[in-house]
């Protein structure tokens, strides 16, 4: 079964996803939400067209947007104080990933990716010109920390972290920071933090950001997304948190590569933030989290560790099928049984099976009850 529908890697969300739309099937593959956005929000981009708000803003971003940033941040409940000048506002998260690595690597260095990771991260190492170097969590998808000091070479330039996680929905404590500074701490290595779905956290856990490390911090690029945040990825906006002296290289980079994200969006965003409620916005997705979670339990797929954060959440299909490997049982699931996933491998590098699979509950309540009602019957 594994080459009837054909399968690219590189491409494997836009492969699943065209395979969920010619086979007419419930589409659980991809983290792109397909409920409204805050009527709010649409209000305040008309705003900013009838204001003229069409040329570029600063290097840095709309000054409005980066002072409600650096407000957002301090009222966290794990509050996070930056100055402006360890602010930019960016595109996207992808393009805050890659001009980061851009800022520090030179060729030959070695970036550590954890894996299961988003697929843009070894190929933004490579184009780089750094070298990745995949460290693979364990069967529960913790970290060995031993077996990640291991990973540590002379060469070892950056590690690469997502929490919380896509697609494990695990999220970095406090305690994973520290562990993580004792690794690194004694040579120049610095962090990129990925923090896209930093508020959605569930179950009573808080975001907690590398940046409020003491001494991390000072070596971090975290990166945040206010695509994810508001369910606007069209939008392309994100933020980056950065010390200043890596702000300065990051921007030098920058200029060259886009030098800012959209104005209006930008402008809307920031007036956005005066009336949005993070805790709102955690409990619309762990409604959906929890949602997803009771109706998946009716079906044959087991879910082992329920999503702690993020918009994912990995089942075991393993009681469904002995033989395929995750790539066979995704097609097969998608054509077969009318509903979309993705397969775990496809978060790794070279791995070619796994027992899991992962499915997205970004998505209207309505899809998630019918699609699960669907397999319920058909598995």
């Amino acid at each position: 079964m594994g080459n009837i529908y054909g399968f690219n890697h590189y491409s494997f969300f836009t492969e699943m996803s065209e395979l969920a739309v010619r086979n007419n099937s419930f589409d659980l593959s991809l983290g792109l939400p397909d409920f409204d956005i805050d009527h709010r929000l649409r209000e305040y981009l008309k705003e900013a067209a009838d204001l003229n708000q069409h040329n570029y803003e600063p290097l840095a971003g709309n000054p409005l947007l980066v002072k409600k940033v650096m407000t957002f941040n301090i009222t966290r409940k794990h509050s996070v104080s930056v100055h402006e000048h360890e602010v930019t506002i960016v595109p996207c998260a992808t393009f805050a990933l890659y001009t980061s690595l851009r800022s520090i690597l030179h060729q030959g260095d070695e970036v550590i990716v954890i894996q299961p990771s988003y697929y843009t991260y070894g190929p933004s190492v490579f184009l780089n010109g750094g070298i990745p170097v995949y460290y693979d969590l364990e069967h529960d998808f913790s970290i060995n920390w031993e077996k990640l000091h291991n990973c540590i070479s002379e060469k070892t330039k950056a590690v690469i972290v997502n929490s919380p996680q896509n697609p494990t929905g695990k999220i970095w404590s406090q305690e994973d920071w520290n562990q993580l500074y004792t690794l690194i701490k004694d040579q120049e290595i610095y962090l990129i933090s990925e923090e896209i779905y930093d508020t959605y956290c569930f179950d009573g856990k808080e975001h907690y950001s590398s940046f409020l490390h003491p001494e991390l911090r000072k070596r971090t690029f975290g990166i945040f997304s206010f695509g994810k945040m508001f369910h606007t990825t069209g939008w392309k906006v994100g933020y980056l948190l950065a010390p200043e002296d890596l702000t300065a290289k990051f921007r030098c980079h920058q200029q060259y590569i886009s030098y800012g994200a959209s104005a209006p969006c930008q402008y809307a965003i920031a007036k956005y933030l005066d009336v949005f409620d993070p805790s709102a916005n955690q409990i619309l997705m762990q409604g959906k989290r929890d949602l997803f979670y009771e109706l998946i339990g009716q079906t044959p797929l087991r879910v082992e560790q329920k999503a702690e954060g993020a918009v994912f959440q990995i089942a075991n299909f393993r009681a469904v099928s002995k033989t395929m490997t995750d790539v066979e049982f995704s097609k097969w699931l998608t054509v077969e049984k009318k509903v979309s996933c993705l397969p775990l491998s496809a978060f790794y590098n070279s791995r070619q099976d796994s027992d899991y699979i992962r499915f997205s509950f970004a998505k209207n309540d309505d899809l998630i009850v019918d699609a699960l009602e669907h397999l319920r019957k058909m598995l």
